[in-house]
């Protein structure tokens, strides 16, 4: 018999942690389909910098910025987390450089709220589009055409999805949710919860989803 745990994965789409610990995710619960444990994964808001303009900003100057690192501090940084996401994901390219940006990303969110509503296999394909589209392409995400066209690579209808972005669809429905999750305490990603009252934090490795999906999935 299996036991399907139901997952909310909070996360943005230009955080790097977020590409580790979904990574993390998907091997253990590969691991545990042989226990008869599955999960239903559903993807959460979170923007880590809802006031960035349209035009984005460099990568080392955000990070200069936000959190007080040197050139040099940001360069090793990239490095670590790009041999991290490449363990967790095997097949996943991150490419980030100096040059990169980092880009407001309430449009993808919209979009990934949409495809939610078409299928969670959908909206499981956008997150990957979307995390390639910013880091292994390194497009622009506020960029209309560049969001259709993930979703189509997705295998979502383009069309639908330029009319998604267009109408503004989906804002009321992603602004509540990001409410939602800060009001029960979510204040960084990526942040899986589990059966609505189980956090796990943080990009973790697989070994450690591993032993906290099956201690849930046996009653705690």
């Amino acid at each position: 018999m299996t036991k399907t745990l139901h997952i909310d994965f909070v996360s943005d789409v230009v955080c790097p942690w977020c590409v580790v610990g979904l990574g993390g995710l998907q091997t253990a619960l590969d691991a545990l389909k042989a226990e008869g444990i599955g999960a239903d994964i559903h993807f959460q808001p979170f923007e880590l910098n809802p006031q960035m303009p349209p035009e984005g900003e460099n990568i080392v100057e955000h990070i200069g910025r936000k959190y007080g690192s040197t050139p040099e501090q940001s360069a090793a940084n990239r490095a670590m987390i790009t041999e991290r996401a490449a363990e967790a994901m095997p097949g996943f390219e991150m490419r980030m450089g100096p040059d990169s940006r980092i880009w407001n990303t309430f449009d993808a969110h919209r979009l990934l709220h949409w495809a939610g509503t078409v299928g969670a296999a959908e909206q499981r394909a956008l997150k990957a589009a979307l995390f390639a589209t910013h880091f292994t392409d390194g497009k622009r995400l506020t960029d209309a055409g560049v969001l259709a066209d993930a979703a189509a690579a997705a295998g979502l209808d383009r069309d639908k999805a330029v009319e998604v972005l267009a109408d503004d669809l989906h804002a009321a429905e992603v602004r509540a949710a990001e409410e939602l999750w800060r009001a029960r305490g979510i204040n960084a990603v990526p942040a899986v919860v589990v059966e609505g009252k189980y956090l796990i934090s943080g990009g973790q490795p697989a070994a450690v989803f591993e032993e906290a999906l099956r201690k849930i999935a046996a009653g705690g």
